[in-house]
């Protein structure tokens, strides 16, 4: 099928609608605005910096830090050179910084907003060209708009082929080092219309561009189909500004992942314990108010369509959700697959806890051992300088996803977790623990779980609590208890849950327990509470804190 590509379309919309907005950007609570003229000559004059000082067609060019207006005008001028961008997690550590930098060949580095400068300063080769965004952040050779000022617009922009390298993205990975993701242009504009004719509703949709720009799922579900669908993009400024930002913009659209979405969650029952949310949503004209106001409260008020993909999320927290006019569909894809590959959008109750149906770009098939198999014109060739990883990626031409899946009667997909996330008992039983977690789920205290059980006679669920979670703690163990209880019967012996354990400390990116898209670092996870695995536990509820 022909496409047509990121850049063309962009060139396409700036001679449509050169002074239509597009990217909103705040800087100390000031809200700036750039239409698509704008963007675009922002973005020539830039790719003529990049090829005046020494890059020339084909050269890598990586990209750190937080989402930005200046994020999307690089990636623009980027392509506008010829050259190969290599996004980099803005918290990522030093060791993965210095290694994407050294195995892609990286030869300049745009530097956006860090929360935390260190590790980029530790690993940042000194004689690497450095171009700042600009925002407060570490020293560069080359500043953003002493660049806008020096250069004038390129004029020639490259014009790439459908099988010429987009982009390498470096997998985030919950265990061993990043591979790096070689995506094409056919790729991610394949993928890009895809989710475009999902997620954009109408001529005036507005978007929020939070989640790390290094990672598929924003550029190819959010940035790109902007483009291929014009709609405003907002920004935020920092975490504490987050909601105030989203009520600003007025999103029509709204993704995130599961761990923003339950956060969400904790916060509303923070202030309205569920037992009484769920008297007044089911009294009839109050039910509706209460909905609307809590929309309103998160900036969601004019949202119609909801998303959540990255890691799997319980279908109680969708139910609940889809109980005051949130209906999320869960969607799923990989790096390898440029993104979202399949869904539950439009909307269907009735698939809900599934992934939905495949995207147009790519076709799904299960493997002889229920592993879900993928190809078509959004999956990835090869791994960078990796033809080994590339060759045992591939089975007669499909990807191996790595992910248990299973097809329901009504057509509709489920991932039932990692073919590599199993672990044996010591009854010398497989369990698999994302089903499970996704079973605790509907504890509305649970913020977050993991379960584990590797040389147990039976599992444990770790679990960190939410901050609507009541401060009682004989009523939260009572609570987990009738949760365990439940969960427990609807499990086979082999698979059923010994114990509960609250654990004291949140996990997060920046204790190394979640991975930079808040996915279960489970090696982490077990070596840091791999006491529990040993351990003689007196009660079914345990508090991590009294031991």
């Amino acid at each position: 099928m022909e496409y047509r590509l990121p850049l063309a379309q962009m060139q396409h919309n700036v001679a449509q609608h050169p002074d239509k907005t597009w990217l909103h950007q705040p800087v100390n609570r000031v809200w700036h605005t750039y239409t698509w003229g704008e963007a675009d000559e922002q973005a020539r004059k830039m790719a003529q910096a990049l090829l005046s000082n020494g890059l020339s067609r084909g050269d890598k060019i990586a990209v750190i830090g937080k989402n930005s207006a200046e994020w999307f005008i690089a990636d623009l001028a980027i392509m506008m050179a010829g050259l190969i961008s290599v996004p980099i997690y803005p918290t990522a550590g030093a060791d993965n910084i210095k290694y994407v930098l050294e195995h892609s060949g990286a030869k300049a580095v745009f530097i956006g907003k860090l929360d935390k400068t260190d590790a980029l300063a530790e690993a940042l080769p000194s004689d690497m060209l450095s171009i700042a965004f600009p925002y407060p952040t570490l020293p560069c050779k080359a500043q953003w708009n002493d660049w806008l000022q020096e250069y004038q617009p390129l004029q020639t922009l490259h014009q790439p082929e459908a099988d010429e390298i987009f982009s390498l993205i470096y997998t985030s990975g919950s265990t061993g080092l990043a591979k790096g993701v070689v995506v094409t242009q056919k790729n991610v504009a394949s993928s890009a219309m895809s989710a475009a004719k999902l997620l954009v509703s109408n001529d005036n949709s507005r978007l929020m561009s939070y989640l790390p720009l290094a990672h598929i799922t924003e550029r190819c579900v959010v940035e790109l189909p902007s483009i291929y669908s014009p709609s405003d993009i907002f920004f935020t400024e920092s975490l504490e500004t987050f909601i105030h930002d989203v009520r600003h913009a007025k999103p029509t659209s709204f993704v995130s992942v599961p761990r923003l979405w339950t956060k969400f969650q904790s916060q509303i029952l923070a202030k309205l314990p569920n037992k009484k949310l769920q008297f007044l949503l089911n009294i009839p004209f109050i039910g509706k108010l209460v909905a609307k106001k809590i929309r309103t409260q998160l900036g969601l008020s004019q949202a119609s369509l909801f998303g959540s993909g990255s890691a799997p999320i319980s279908p109680e927290v969708l139910l609940w959700f889809h109980g005051v006019g949130i209906s999320i569909g869960e969607g799923w894809g990989m790096t390898e697959t440029s993104g979202l590959s399949c869904c539950n959008i439009p909307f269907n109750l009735s698939h809900v806890g599934t992934i939905g149906t495949p995207q147009p770009c790519v076709e799904m098939k299960l493997s002889e051992e229920g592993e879900v198999l993928i190809r078509g014109d959004a999956v990835f060739s090869e791994y960078y300088n990796n033809p080994q990883a590339t060759q045992e990626a591939f089975a007669d031409g499909w990807f191996k996803t790595g992910d248990k899946g299973k097809i329901n009667a009504d057509g509709a997909w489920s991932i039932i977790g990692r073919v590599k996330e199993q672990f044996k008992t010591s009854k010398g039983k497989y369990v698999a623990p994302v089903p499970i977690e996704s079973s605790l789920g509907r504890n509305t205290d649970i913020e977050q779980v993991c379960v584990m059980g590797i040389g147990r006679k039976q599992p444990i669920a770790l679990v960190v609590l939410g901050e609507g979670a009541s401060k009682n703690r004989a009523e939260v163990t009572q609570e987990l208890q009738k949760t365990l209880d439940a969960v427990n019967r609807e499990l086979e012996s082999h698979q059923r849950l010994e114990h509960i354990i609250v654990v004291k400390e949140p996990w997060a990116i920046e204790n190394e327990l979640l991975t930079p898209t808040l996915k279960l670092k489970r090696d982490k996870l077990e070596n840091h509470y791999g006491h529990f695995l040993t351990a003689a536990l007196q009660t079914s509820i345990v508090w991590e804190d009294t031991m």
